[in-house]
């Protein structure tokens, strides 16, 4: 009888930790789906169907196939119905306006390039001083004397050790010494 009340003690304790995390589980599916619903129903997103043909400005199709503006303003909507007239009648300004609501810049414009180049050579420049107080500050701090194995001395003295053990006789170092005459060949 004292193992069975433990059994439905530990049964209850699953039952309300069970709850608990469906409770949390759900709460947290509503909240996510709630966003969703929100997000999709909402009239501020704004979807791109990009089988309709987008404008863009490019030096090889200057001829956009949209035009720039496609929502026209009461004012911009006169001017269209002024361009269906005779063009004598507008004025150099209007004529620009109209030419501004097919094409954000003129060919002149595209072609004038931007200043971008000197931010990216900026950046160059400031990556190489970087670099370069990185590799000081290694040399200083970092690094420890110049072995002395490194020296022309030991150097000297190694060569030497290497032709009296004729180390590589057939195709290295020691192929290269004549030691009849005792000096490269």
């Amino acid at each position: 009888q004292h193992t069975l009340e433990g059994n439905r003690d530990h049964t209850a304790v699953i039952h309300i930790c069970l709850s608990i995390y469906l409770d949390r589980y759900f709460q947290t599916l509503y909240s996510s789906l709630t966003v969703v619903v929100l997000v999709h129903l909402s009239s501020d997103v704004d979807v791109i169907d990009c089988s309709v043909p987008q404008y863009n400005n490019r030096l090889d199709t200057p001829l956009p196939d949209v035009p720039f503006v496609r929502n026209l303003s009461a004012e911009q909507k006169k001017l269209k119905e002024k361009e269906k007239g005779s063009w004598t009648q507008l004025t150099k300004e209007e004529k620009l306006a109209l030419y501004r609501l097919t094409h954000e810049l003129s060919y002149a414009e595209m072609r004038q390039g931007s200043k971008e180049w000197m931010t990216v050579l900026g950046g160059i420049f400031i990556f190489l001083g970087f670099t370069g107080l990185l590799v000081w500050w290694q040399r200083v701090y970092v690094y420890g004397d110049v072995p002395h194995t490194l020296s022309e001395e030991s150097v000297a003295q190694q060569t030497q050790r290497m032709i009296d053990m004729r180390v590589n006789p057939v195709h290295g170092f020691s192929h290269k010494w004549d030691y009849e005459k005792k000096q490269w060949k």
